[in-house]
């Protein structure tokens, strides 16, 4: 395998060996990308010229005897996060030209650790599709169909992994933004605990860079191997050191399992409120295979699963709540009066999108009163199992649609139309309760595009789904090259 598409523990390897130089990696990396990015549009503002600085300082600190978790490897960032001196958009026109003065906390701990930053990826508008693209920068394709997309919010990171654009990226996760892409593209992510890695400076633009806790959304790894995964969230992982990093410090207990064979895993293949498609339950049949053969107890049902309907449809409320509390009045109110015209049988995810949008803070306290409900019972399952496998979601990646209006969108699963945005329910499985899950690559469709799964962990449990990833990548295989 040529050197662009080599893991970061084997270049980590490599340079510690002398066989190859920070700088070289980087001209490589950034040589790949001028040649290859124009049909893919994943790394939306390069900053090659500080990269390379970055990569000769990395390669002097190795001469001295430096050895840091990810001295001289490449990576790319997030357009979302702040860098100082680079533009973050979010992809919203009125704001091309903001440029932070700060690098956020997470960019601050990969330059911390020795990594070299070529540059952004691109996003959705607001971060707000399941989809990447925006007026300022485009679209970005999908590395293995260019007439779909690569996923979102986090797709050009996706699809810059799975291009050999960088050996590592950073992204964030409230709707499935790490493990969708990740999923239509071929590669690894990790949803972290809510709360492990600190956000500050992943905010929207000339938003201030507080240390504030965003209720559902995270900030995670993404990689071409488990093992970088946990690599980088090493990296990631802590409170921050303005707020509860002043007294505390992060030790995640170890995997609970290091066999495949001693793991106790609950496997489902489909959700009450949507179908999975054919191709997304054969990659979910694929990894209950794989277990069942390594001797893994595997169950399909337990009375002890939280429900998966009321889970959606709070996941639904608490998200949009999210969203709209950033509205002007006006609108507020409008929704407010479109949704007290709702039937009180309408129990649609379409309803409860705009119910949660209509939202009180009294209507917040008693969703987030429920979601404790429901992280009880997760606790309760965890005891009996070790991790949960299921679809990401529905389907693998679809073709561009850029309908402005989502909540007109249709997704197609196996040929049956269905409201774009239903398809957010297999993310919220664990987003709403604020577990970690790990996407993992499971193979491919009878299309030959990816299709990956996740593997949900107990809380603060983040390295039981990561080794289980690394246990099954060794098992079933796992990233591989477009073809």
């Amino acid at each position: 395998m040529e050197r662009n598409f080599l893991t970061a523990e084997e270049l980590t390897a490599a340079l510690r060996a002398g066989e190859v130089t920070s700088a070289e990696l980087t001209d490589e990396a950034i040589a790949r990308i001028e040649r290859d990015d124009k049909a893919i549009n994943a790394i939306c503002v390069p900053d090659f010229d500080r990269a390379r600085a970055a990569a000769r300082d990395a390669d002097q600190a190795r001469a001295r005897g430096e050895d840091r978790p990810l001295l001289g490897i490449p990576v790319t960032v997030k357009e979302s996060y702040d860098i100082a001196g680079l533009p973050t958009t979010w992809g919203m026109p009125p704001h091309r030209n903001y440029i932070p003065a700060e690098d956020a906390v997470q960019v601050s701990r990969l330059k911390a650790a020795g990594a070299v930053v070529l540059g952004k990826t691109n996003v959705p508008l607001g971060l707000q599709d399941i989809q990447s693209f925006n007026e300022i920068y485009g679209t970005t394709n999908n590395p293995w169909d260019h007439g779909r997309t690569s996923g979102g919010s986090s797709g050009g990171s996706a699809a810059a992994l799975a291009s050999g654009f960088g050996a590592l990226s950073i992204g964030s996760d409230i709707a499935g933004s790490l493990r969708t892409p990740a999923h239509f593209c071929g590669v690894y992510a990790h949803k972290p605990t809510l709360g492990l890695a600190a956000t500050r400076g992943m905010v929207p633009p000339t938003a201030p860079a507080l240390p504030a806790e965003p209720d559902l959304a995270v900030v995670g790894p993404m990689a071409r191997t488990a093992r970088d995964l946990t690599l980088l969230l090493d990296v990631m992982a802590g409170p921050d050191p303005l707020t509860l990093g002043v007294a505390h410090a992060v030790t995640l207990p170890p995997a609970r399992h290091e066999r495949l064979r001693d793991f106790r895993v609950l496997v489902l293949d489909d959700h009450p409120l949507i179908p999975a498609s054919s191709a997304v339950r054969a990659g979910v049949h694929r990894v209950a295979d794989a277990l069942a053969d390594s001797g893994a107890r595997v169950e399909h049902h337990s009375p002890l699963l939280p429900d998966l309907s009321e889970a959606a449809v709070l996941y639904t409320q608490l998200l949009f709540s999210g969203f709209s509390g950033r509205f002007p009045l006006e609108a507020y109110e409008q929704l407010r009066t479109q949704a007290a015209e709702l039937g009180a049988d309408d129990h649609s995810l379409d309803a409860a999108l705009l119910r949660g949008m209509a939202f009180s803070h009294r209507d917040w306290i008693e969703a987030d009163s429920r979601r404790e409900l429901h992280r009880h019972g997760w606790r309760r399952l965890f005891a009996e199992f070790d991790a949960v496998v299921c679809p990401i979601t529905p389907t693998p990646a679809f073709p561009h649609d850029h309908n402005p209006d989502l909540r007109a969108r249709r997704l197609d699963i196996d040929g049956t139309d269905h409201p774009y945005l239903d398809q957010l329910v297999w993310a919220g499985v664990a987003t709403m309760p604020g577990l970690p899950a790990t996407a993992i690559p499971t193979g491919r469709s009878p299309e030959g595009l990816p299709v990956g799964v996740q593997l949900i962990g107990p809380m603060h449990e983040d390295r039981t789904p990561l080794r289980l990833a690394e246990l099954l990548e060794q098992k079933i295989g796992g990233f591989q090259p477009p073809q």
